[in-house]
């Protein structure tokens, strides 16, 4: 089945394709069935340099259950970033969605 759901966007950041790391420069988020994963479909995330070699990709497969999980690390993860530049910055303010270690404790 091809889908055609992708989603391109600027990226910033490093990736690494044997021993040297490479700038990126995009990052492509689709669903389609698998290229090399043994998997059905799958979200596929594609980060590359569009100005260098076709060999300047870090290429994922993974399933949406995992996908899922991924974006929840990822919101937890931003969400405790960013009430640390908060806190570096002195605005002391608590991003939404981000719960305090002791608001954790008492739902525990």
């Amino acid at each position: 089945m091809c889908t055609s759901i992708v989603e391109i966007t600027e990226a910033e950041g490093m990736a690494k394709r044997g021993d040297e790391w490479f700038p990126l420069t995009q990052a492509v988020v689709a669903y389609d069935h698998a290229r090399h994963a043994p998997l059905g479909d799958v979200i596929t995330l594609d980060f590359f340099n569009r100005d260098l070699d076709a060999g300047a990709r870090a290429g994922v497969e993974i399933t949406l259950e995992s996908a899922k999980a991924l974006r929840a690390a990822l919101d937890r993860a931003i969400a405790a970033a960013e009430y640390e530049e908060a806190e570096v910055r002195g605005k002391r303010a608590r991003p939404s969605g981000l719960r305090s270690r002791q608001d954790q404790l008492l739902d525990a």
